[in-house]
């Protein structure tokens, strides 16, 4: 049986287990004398029996969904006895059993692939069989049970809740580990740079050139990993950013949250977060063939040289995409200001301007701190606008009008096409990653340190 078949087996045995239980809890409390004589509501029961029919299943299927492929994979070719030394060669064979077993495999294949071919084809098919049992099993032994358990009395409501309390803790423990699963594989690739690159280098070097030669004799077989024109380049178009969607955004959540009518309001938030829906490649376009040429013409007419591709183009075209972070998320928490605060400064004699600069924008400091640096991780993290309106030149420069890179630039440019992660080149998409991690960090902790701050006067 095929595993979205069986999935949707398992779903409908919930359903069935949902409706036996809220069904024997409905025709209990007719007989008992009310839903009053029932420990919980019918729902409840209803749940119960469905967690127990539908639960254990799932985890049973999604436990041999983790483990199925590996296991086939070692028994298969541990049967091949003339199997390659090196763990790329591994990979290729398997990849012809595989290919031999689904009938995609061109040309003659050899004895042995046929043999672990016909193998893999018997050890899959045992597995989906036993694994569609197994959990059909269980799902109708565990719903029947649960069914023939019902009982008034039992306190359906505290073990639903229980459960689900364990769900959620579950998925707060998986966010977690997955935050630390990605920092410790960007630390570990990091460390294996910075055993062939120091991090001296890497932190103050003021030339980047990654390159990485195939032989000794080339031009730049060493390479230059001084990543302080990634750092800058970084901060300038970032920077650039920020001047344009902190003021505007800010500027036009307190108009529509404490100045404009309800039928502007109406009007104009839904078109400002429009802007957050448009891709990225679009404003890449925007910037390439609209911004860029008057910046540059502009540049000329003034007497200064520009550059075709310049900070200056993708900051104003990011600070645009970034607008409706800023603008959404304060007119929420300009919103959230508690009414009493507005009319108690109205009533000692406040006009409107001064309650909105003294009162509200205080009390509401916390939250658009928190918008304002969402929109600055937006800005670091943004990759499609630099590269086709700033460039990929790393230039160390403050000049705005220059061509200059970013660091995400960089890590998509080292990690394009086939890699070797072997080598320094490679390995430096980490070392600019982790970076990243540490600087947003850093945003985090200045971000909790201001809430805490303006929290523990205002609440």
């Amino acid at each position: 049986m095929q595993t979205p078949t069986l999935f949707a087996l398992l779903l409908l045995l919930i359903l069935v287990a949902y409706g036996t239980g809220f069904s024997r809890a409905v025709a209990a409390a007719r007989t008992s004398g009310g839903l009053r004589k029932l420990a919980s509501l019918p729902s409840y029961y209803g749940l119960h029996t469905a967690l127990w029919c539908g639960l254990p299943a799932l985890l049973l299927l999604g436990t041999w969904l983790a483990f199925d492929d590996a296991i086939i994979r070692a028994l298969v070719m541990n049967g091949i006895a003339d199997k390659p030394d090196t763990i790329a060669g591994q990979n290729l064979l398997y990849a012809q059993v595989q290919n031999l077993a689904a009938g995609h495999l061109f040309g003659e294949a050899s004895p042995q692939v046929q043999a672990a071919a016909a193998r893999f084809t018997e050890l899959r098919n045992g597995s989906r069989n036993l694994q569609a049992a197994l959990s059909l099993i269980l799902a109708i032994g565990l719903g029947a049970f649960t069914v023939l358990r019902f009982s008034p009395q039992l306190r359906a409501r505290e073990k639903v809740e229980k459960v689900l309390r364990g769900v959620l803790i579950a998925c707060a423990c998986a966010a977690i580990f997955t935050t630390v699963g990605i920092l410790l594989s960007v630390l570990f690739e990091s460390l294996r740079f910075f055993q062939a690159v120091p991090i001296t280098e890497f932190l103050f070097g003021l030339h980047w050139s990654p390159q990485m030669a195939l032989r000794a004799d080339q031009v730049g077989s060493s390479g230059a990993f001084g990543a302080v024109p990634l750092f800058t380049g970084t901060l300038m178009v970032s920077a650039i950013a920020m001047f344009v969607a902190v003021p505007v955004g800010l500027m036009s959540a307190i108009y529509l949250a404490e100045y404009a009518s309800k039928r502007v309001r109406t009007f104009a938030k839904p078109v400002i977060e429009i802007l957050a829906g448009v891709p990225t490649v679009v404003y890449g376009f925007f910037a390439a063939l609209t911004v860029a040429p008057f910046i540059r013409d502009l540049a000329t007419s003034m007497g200064l040289q520009a550059s075709s591709e310049s900070a200056l183009a993708a900051g104003l075209v990011m600070g645009i995409m970034i607008i409706p972070f800023v603008s959404s998320l304060s007119d929420d928490v300009i919103n959230a200001v508690p009414q009493s605060l507005r009319d108690g400064a109205l009533g000692l004699g406040s006009t409107k301007s001064e309650t909105v600069r003294k009162v509200v924008i205080p009390a509401a400091l916390p939250g658009i701190v928190g918008g304002v640096l969402l929109a600055v991780s937006r800005a670091i993290g943004e990759t499609m606008i630099v590269v086709m309106a700033a460039g990929l030149a790393a230039n160390l420069t403050t000049n705005p009008l220059e061509s200059v890179t970013t660091v995400t630039v960089q890590i998509v440019t080292l990690l394009v096409g086939d890699q070797e992660f072997d080598s320094p080149k490679t390995l430096a998409a980490f070392a600019l990653g982790l970076m990243l991690f540490l600087s947003t960090l850093v945003l985090n902790f200045i971000a909790l340190h201001v809430v805490k701050k303006y929290r523990e006067q205002y609440d």
